[in-house]
């Protein structure tokens, strides 16, 4: 079916119509899952093949995002298929231990910790099971081969559940904030939902026809960037017809090539969950481990790594759009981290990246499909999803 666009005469008033529409949906996020990975790079499921092109109502690509805004799904339970494709080489499994290592901060925390269990999402194919029943009861389960992982909000109580290990995470809530929400992303709501805040002048966003998905009639949604220098070619959006929840979602690569990110069901019910579904308690046996929140507290002795990652919070960004550029200091000297100070992440890192260099002296660029980051020698970083011409630029241009 051939796409719906706006013609020239309301183009303007569309762009506008398209920015409103955005703000609205970022206010109108329903909690669908309980905590995701924390970068977008989720790849092709050729398991979640579309099928059909169902023959619906014209609609206008405003007219779908504010379907999606005012979308009030509440209630529904279903299975997720994800997996990724960064195009960084097969380590056999290394890469996950890795990035779960950075995640803990070289800690000795449990396993069953959400904050380093699901960093596993951001390499291979995955299942995940995932119910809600309004903002205070949510279930994700991570399926393993002969295990599971498990993590359950239920009013003030947050667990996490490791079969493999037989280990219990127990936090609130009321202790991490958005920690134990739908945020990182880890489902089409929570992904559509972020890429809907990038739409503005620097932005196309067209209806791409229809397609089914999970056994459901939806309509694709098209983003595409305007802008040059990035590495995103186009997301696509699959938003339920009726209900207006986005089922898929999928991310693919100027490139070209297989997609970098998609996540979508491969069946849904929007009925509501047993209530016995968000119950839980800790198994006969298990080791259970209380979230003290110690981390943060001021003064605590840095972690390897740490300093490392200390500038992120004090990020600065450059340019807009598409094109935008996060850069941050480390304070240390002396190029990439690695060995002890590092941690795993910076070993990695070093292992993959590029020398370059320019006005604003040497670095290392570390690239994959979609994010690329330029660490220089005097600690400087240059991340985002653009090329490694356009970091190198950023860095020359700071000088």
């Amino acid at each position: 079916m051939a796409p719906y666009e706006s013609d020239d005469a309301t183009a303007a008033a569309q762009d506008e119509d398209l920015r409103s529409g955005r703000r609205k949906a970022a206010r109108y996020v329903v909690p669908v899952a309980v905590v995701g990975v924390a970068a977008a790079t989720i790849g092709l499921v050729p398991a979640l093949a579309d099928s059909g092109n169902p023959d619906l109502p014209k609609i206008t690509a405003q007219q779908l995002i504010e379907k999606i805004a005012k979308s009030d799904v509440q209630q529904l339970s279903g299975t997720v298929k994800v997996s990724t494709d960064l195009g960084l080489p097969n380590l056999g499994g290394l890469e996950s231990s890795l990035v779960s290592g950075a995640a803990q901060g070289g800690g000795d925390g449990s396993s069953a910790d959400p904050k380093s269990k699901l960093t596993e999402l951001v390499t291979g194919t995955h299942t995940l099971r995932v119910a809600a029943d309004g903002p205070d009861r949510q279930k994700l389960s991570l399926l393993e081969s002969g295990a599971e992982y498990s993590l359950v909000h239920d009013g003030k109580d947050v667990w996490g559940y490791d079969s493999k290990s037989n280990e219990v995470y127990h936090g609130t809530a009321a202790d991490s904030g958005k920690e134990h929400r739908a945020e990182p992303p880890a489902t089409p709501k929570d992904f559509a939902d972020e890429a809907l805040k990038s739409v503005d002048d620097t932005t196309s966003v067209t209806v791409d026809g229809t397609v089914q998905v999970a056994g459901r009639d939806a309509y694709k949604l098209l983003i595409k960037p305007k802008q040059s220098g990035t590495t995103v070619g186009a997301i696509s959006i699959a938003v339920d017809a009726k209900t207006g929840q986005p089922l898929k979602f999928t991310l693919t690569p100027k490139s070209g090539g297989a997609a970098v990110l998609d996540a979508g069901f491969t069946q849904v019910s929007f009925a509501k969950p047993a209530a016995s579904t968000f119950d839980f308690t800790p198994p006969k046996g298990a080791k259970v481990t209380e979230d003290k929140q110690e981390s943060k507290a001021p003064g605590h002795a840095p972690k390897p790594g740490e300093d490392f990652a200390k500038g992120m919070d004090g990020a600065t960004v450059l340019g807009k759009g598409w094109t935008s550029i996060a850069t941050f200091d480390t304070g240390s000297k002396g190029g990439l981290p690695s060995g002890s100070k590092g941690g795993a992440f910076g070993g990695f890192l070093g292992s993959l990246g590029d020398q370059v260099s320019g006005k604003f002296g040497k670095g290392t660029v570390f690239s994959t499909r979609l994010v690329n980051a330029l660490i220089t020698d005097d600690g400087k970083v240059y991340a985002g999803a653009v090329t490694k011409d356009a970091l190198v630029k950023a860095a020359n241009e700071a000088k």
